[in-house]
């Protein structure tokens, strides 16, 4: 039988609930609310977030060691998933192309 795109593949494991809210309450607290990236920058900002170092559905685990408390943004997502550092855009030109020196089409390095 085929397997819906809602339906798990495997076990559940997450804890949701109660239970889940308190877990993210004692972790929040660890750091009094405060964002830990915002802090080691030397800024003081509410964090939003707790977030897992290696995400779960990347095999980390859920324990208090793989957590940080963060903002919620952009660059968190970036953080959580690795993602690259976005393009510093500065317009396009009239044949469509970026006009960004450090955008990968303009880079002389190509391979």
């Amino acid at each position: 039988m085929a397997r819906n795109s809602w339906q798990r593949t495997g076990p559940d494991t997450r804890i949701r609930g109660r239970a889940g809210q308190g877990i993210r309450a004692r972790r929040m607290a660890r750091t009094d609310g405060l964002c830990e990236m915002c802090d080691a920058e030397g800024l003081t900002t509410l964090a939003a977030v707790v977030n897992h170092k290696t995400p779960l559905a990347r095999g980390g685990e859920d324990v208090d060691e793989n957590t940080e408390n963060l903002r919620h943004d952009d660059e968190v997502t970036a953080r959580q998933f690795g993602k690259a550092e976005p393009v510093k855009a500065r317009g396009v030109g009239r044949n469509g192309r970026p006009t960004s020196a450090d955008h990968p089409w303009n880079r002389a390095n190509r391979t």
